[in-house]
């Protein structure tokens, strides 16, 4: 049994979704591989080799995949396959662009969202938006799986000493080109990564509000801020905030809603977090069935009193 797991990475720094994913892969048995894609990307290759569990990191570096396009880093990987038994990635925005079409390639069913591994080839996935848990038996001769990082510990970061060795996959194919990006940029924790967040449902009634209530909050507790889909469509908060089914999917040791009232969507990207507290004026909100802590009261006295008193 050997295993691939695709790293995630800005170009500089390894991404904590890639700890998960090779904890998962680790979990499958044999052998663990990590494929570094990207342009400049040495110092990248070098922290994967030093993740606990890993044997080898293959340092693919061209121009071609300085921005992890899908038509580029597919083929890539889909030429590295023969040597593997499963392939894997943690389910971020990049990898559920990259590794649907590696399984298409490859004519394979993908396992999306493992939350859980019970062997080589059975897995376990939510449906449903959380609401029911699917265990999932493959047949096909080689597995292609998205982890979710949330379910999955971080491997340790330091305590490897893997080797690297350099790949090649082929000239760019011409599909796609790279145009530009605009990245908001903060001094606040990533999201995804970060262990305490502050979440603002539609109830703050504006953008002005919601950076009003929530921006202090989260300053001082040293969170990321979210935001829940009702709050990102109505236009108080960018798309990168959104946590929810359709957004990012969290799991901090520590998940402020503050006037969420706990659709489906949103629990599906929040319900794991370790302490849930929530700050809402409707007591029966559903919310509060998943809270661990919950505060009945108008958003706008109580933020600001808590903000004050931290």
């Amino acid at each position: 049994m050997s295993t691939l797991v695709l790293a995630e990475h800005d170009g500089t720094h390894l991404k904590d979704a890639t700890l998960s994913a090779v904890t998962a892969a680790v979990q499958l048995g044999g052998e663990v591989h990590v494929l570094v894609a990207g342009e400049n990307a040495r110092a990248v290759a070098e922290s994967a080799a030093h993740i606990a569990g890993v044997d080898k990191v293959l340092l693919a570096d061209a121009p071609a995949y300085a921005h992890a396009l899908a038509e580029t880093v597919a083929p890539l990987i889909v030429g590295l396959a023969p040597a593997y038994d499963a392939i894997l990635a943690p389910a971020t925005t990049s990898a559920k662009n990259i590794l649907p079409r590696v399984a298409a390639l490859l004519d394979i069913a993908q396992v999306s969202e493992v939350t859980a591994i019970h062997s080589p080839t059975s897995f376990e996935r939510p449906i449903y938006a959380g609401n029911a848990i699917a265990t999932v038996e493959t047949s096909d001769p080689k597995r292609v799986l998205t982890i979710r990082a949330t379910s999955f510990a971080k491997a340790a970061a330091t305590g490897g000493s893997a080797t690297i060795e350099a790949v090649t996959g082929g000239a760019d194919g011409g599909l796609s080109r790279f145009e530009h990006s605009e990245l908001a940029h903060s001094e606040r924790p990533e999201l995804t990564s970060a262990k305490i967040i502050v979440s603002g449902g539609r109830a703050l009634g504006s953008s002005d509000k919601f950076h009003q209530l929530i921006d202090p909050l989260a300053d001082k507790l040293g969170a990321a801020v979210g935001a829940s889909r009702a709050a990102v469509d109505a236009g108080y908060a960018p798309n990168d905030y959104q946590v929810g089914q359709t957004g990012k999917i969290v799991a901090p040791e520590l998940y402020f809603a503050v006037g969420i009232s706990g659709a489906i969507q949103h629990l599906a990207g929040m319900k794991d977090s370790k302490i849930i507290v929530a700050i809402n004026k409707d007591a029966d909100a559903p919310i509060f069935q998943v809270a661990d802590l919950g505060l009945v009261g108008d958003l706008f006295t109580v933020v600001p009193e808590l903000t004050g008193k931290l």
